[in-house]
């Protein structure tokens, strides 16, 4: 899938990986995607709260090897 910007919140735990997602979208378009990249386990529940929360898409996760990638929408 495509996506407009790409973050990397390996080795950074809850709630840093968020944190800097929300401040990633701040920076794109409505309409707009962002991928992180995590490698916190709990950033899977996390990504799935804050989605809900804000009003973002979360498009789609999957886990990698040891990360686990997010891809968000902005709304």
């Amino acid at each position: 899938m495509n996506f407009d910007k790409e973050i990397d919140t390996s080795g950074l735990n809850c709630p840093l990986p968020i944190l800097k997602a929300k401040k990633a979208l701040a920076e794109l378009n409505s309409g707009q995607v962002l991928k992180v990249i995590a490698t916190d386990k709990g950033s899977v529940r996390d990504f799935q709260a804050f989605a809900k929360q804000t009003g973002n898409e979360l498009i789609d996760q999957q886990t990698v090897g040891a990360d686990f990638i997010h891809l968000l929408r902005r709304r």
